[in-house]
């Protein structure tokens, strides 16, 4: 039996006077707590179309359950039909993509628009069991005065969502509706029922699609004539490994894939998946070293490198991002909003001539162990070695530059450091940043706590004056 709608009702009155909705369900009390802090207006809201028609059948097209109709559509419409229902599938945001039913039913529900293009995610229209069922994760009825906007207080739905078995992401929710006095009791349970059902045909059809990929795949896994690799799906999960254990089940494909043993794999696409290549130990890693404050020099294992202004600018990009940049996102970090990803390609294509393994691709990355002096005074301030960072801050982060990138770093870097160092009130600190520059309000600090004997009193009450005239 359903509740009885007026105490649903009653229930619903309470919660939206703020007094305590005692015998509502929880999950419907915190479904009622989240639409009213989204502003959806409990008595004149409306679910709002927002794809048209067009964009509905390409939604369609391409949504992983429209090859599950067939099944959803022989265990629920039928049924649906016959109750005065409408078979609802909703895609991961809430969106009506597929509505059927008997016409009569589907005329009704259409002037309360449940019909497709129309969002019905908890923000969007609140408490219903579509939406509710995307905000919990699990299947959901909603019944009559449940409905936190009063136009739905006549209909009762029941949803359960679909989850996708190869990443684990919501794909959608399937859901019948219905007048109030139409919807039998066991149809929650019918609707979770053929959730659980298309799943499980997700989960062949992914069976299938995974020996296709590994009777592709394992050549290549082969060529690799006994070094370790693994064969790995489009979304990253490890199809096979040589060694077996060499990974885990799944790999971050937007991420540097590294070993336990602090090694970093190669991803090398295939026509469906990925190759996995991990190279042999090595001993140790390239060192790059970069000195970019007050100046512009840099060295590879003690070599020195000739960096064009560009190229510093890219690799003070890449050392502030250490887990990668693609090239749209360095373009951005370079030249703001007119950056172009082409230009940037070709700098990091002549870049790595020079730089050869330690420049990765796929995000662009360093690959070394890095020593670069703004990346130390960030780590001395942090740790709270005031002196070390001033030793180390020899001037402005390269002064020449001005792509926002580094012009942000430079300008947080030496706030920072100027903080510390006037705060911190040490006479050597003090000295040692006030050859970076003329800062007034450093010089003054000097003045104060250098002892009249001490001969760099003068030297600053010198600079001082100078730099107030």
């Amino acid at each position: 039996m359903h509740p009885d709608p007026r105490r649903l009702a009653a229930l619903r009155e309470a919660a939206l006077t703020g007094s305590a909705a005692r015998g509502a369900r929880p999950v419907i009390v915190e479904s009622w707590r989240r639409s009213l802090a989204a502003r959806v207006d409990p008595d004149r809201h409306e679910p709002p179309v927002v794809l048209a028609p067009d964009e509905v059948a390409d939604l369609r097209g391409a949504h992983p359950l429209a090859p599950m109709l067939p099944m959803l559509r022989e265990t629920l419409v039928a049924i649906a039909d016959e109750a005065r229902h409408v078979m609802i599938i909703t895609d991961a945001d809430g969106h009506i993509l597929w509505c059927e039913g008997a016409r009569d039913v589907r005329r009704l529900a259409e002037r309360f628009r449940l019909t497709e293009g129309s969002r019905w995610s908890e923000d969007a229209i609140g408490t219903n069991a579509m939406g509710t069922a995307l905000a919990v994760g699990s299947p959901v009825t909603v019944h009559s005065a449940e409905h936190l906007v009063r136009t739905y207080h006549g209909w009762t739905c029941a949803a359960s969502p679909v989850r996708d078995p190869d990443t684990g992401r919501t794909l959608g929710v399937v859901d019948v509706s219905g007048p109030v006095t139409s919807l039998h009791p066991a149809t929650g349970a019918l609707v979770s029922t053929a959730a659980r059902l298309v799943e499980a045909q997700l989960q062949v059809v992914l069976a299938a699609r995974d020996e296709r990929v590994r009777a592709a795949g394992m050549r290549h896994l082969i060529a690799l004539r006994g070094e370790p690799g693994a064969l790995l799906s489009p979304t990253g999960r490890v199809l096979a490994a040589e060694p077996q254990g060499l990974l885990g089940p799944r790999v971050d494909l937007t991420a540097p894939v590294r070993l336990a043993d602090g090694r970093e794999a190669h991803l090398e696409p295939l026509d469906e998946g990925y190759l996995l290549r991990v190279p042999r130990r090595t001993t140790r890693r390239p060192v790059l070293s970069l000195r970019f404050l007050g100046g512009l020099t840099g060295a590879l294992d003690g070599r020195p490198l000739p960096l064009s202004l560009r190229h510093a600018e890219l690799l003070t990009a890449l050392a502030l991002h250490p887990r990668g940049l693609t090239a749209e996102q360095l373009a951005l970090h370079l030249y703001g909003e007119r950056g172009n990803p082409t230009t940037v390609r070709a700098e990091l294509h002549r870049l790595r001539a020079q730089l050869a393994d330690v420049l990765r691709t796929r995000p662009y990355r360093l690959s070394a162990t890095l020593e670069a002096d703004f990346l130390t005074v960030r780590e001395a301030l942090r740790g709270g070695d005031v002196a070390k960072a001033v030793s180390t801050y020899r001037g402005d982060l390269l002064p020449r530059s001005d792509a926002p990138v580094v012009s942000d770093e430079r300008e947080d870097l030496s706030a920072a450091v100027r903080r510390a160092v006037l705060a911190n009130g040490d006479p050597e600190t003090l000295w040692t940043f006030a050859a970076t520059g003329d800062d007034i309000e450093v010089l003054q600090r000097l003045t104060r706590v250098l002892p009249p004997t001490d001969p760099r009193r003068e030297l600053a009450l010198t600079r001082l004056r100078r730099a107030l005239t």
